[in-house]
C-alpha cells in the first residue's frame, strides 16, 4: 500500500507543477497511473487530501525546526539561518509547486502557518520588540534565503549554502 500512495505522490506532484493544482483532476491522476478513480480515492479522499499528504513534511518539518531553536537555550543567529537554509533546500521541489499555487495554499490555511513560522523565527533573531530596520533586516534574510532554495535550485546545497546565509547575515547587519 505505501508503495501505490508514493506512486500516487508522485504522479499528483507531476501533473500539479504541469497543470497547476486547480487544473488537475483525480481523473488526471488515475489515468496517469493506470488505475481506477475508485483505487485512487481508496488512498486519497479528494485532490485536497493529496495536497495536504505533500504539504504534510513541511508542515512538521518547519514546525520541528521552529520549536528546536525556541527550546535551543542560546540561539546562534548563523546556526538557525544555515538550519532554515537546509529546511528549505531540502524541500525546494514541493515548495516551488506550492508558490505557484499560493491559491490553494490559502484555501488550505498554509500561508497563515508559514507567515506565523517566519514571525516566531524572527523573533529568535532580534527579539520580540524590533526596530524597524531588524524586522526588515529579518524580514529579507529569512525570505532570501527561501527565495536563493528555489531560485539557484540546481545549484549543489555546499556551494550554496555559504553565500546564501552570508547575505542573510548582511542583511540582519551581523
Amino acid at each position: 500500500m505505501a508503495g501505490t500512495k508514493e506512486r500516487i505522490l508522485a504522479a499528483a506532484r507531476e501533473l500539479f507543477a504541469q497543470q497547476g493544482v486547480q487544473k488537475t483532476s483525480m481523473r488526471d491522476i488515475s489515468e496517469r497511473l493506470g488505475i481506477t478513480k475508485p483505487a485512487l480515492y481508496y488512498h486519497f479522499t479528494s485532490r485536497e487530501d493529496l495536497v495536504r499528504s505533500i504539504v504534510q513534511p513541511l508542515i512538521e518539518g518547519g514546525l520541528d525546526l521552529v520549536a528546536r531553536y525556541e527550546n535551543a537555550p542560546r540561539i546562534e543567529p548563523r546556526e538557525l539561518l544555515e538550519a532554515y537554509f537546509d529546511y528549505h533546500y531540502a524541500h525546494r521541489d514541493d515548495l516551488l509547486l506550492l508558490f505557484n499555487e499560493l491559491a490553494t495554499l490559502a484555501e488550505l490555511g498554509l500561508v497563515e502557518l508559514v507567515l506565523g513560522w517566519r514571525t516566531r523565527l524572527m523573533g529568535l533573531l532580534v527579539g520580540p520588540e524590533p526596530t524597524l530596520t531588524e524586522a526588515t533586516g529579518a524580514v529579507v534574510a529569512l525570505g532570501g534565503l527561501q527565495d536563493c532554495t528555489i531560485q539557484f535550485r540546481d545549484i549543489p546545497a555546499d556551494e550554496l549554502r555559504d553565500p546564501a546565509v552570508n547575505a542573510a547575515m548582511a542583511a540582519l547587519g551581523l
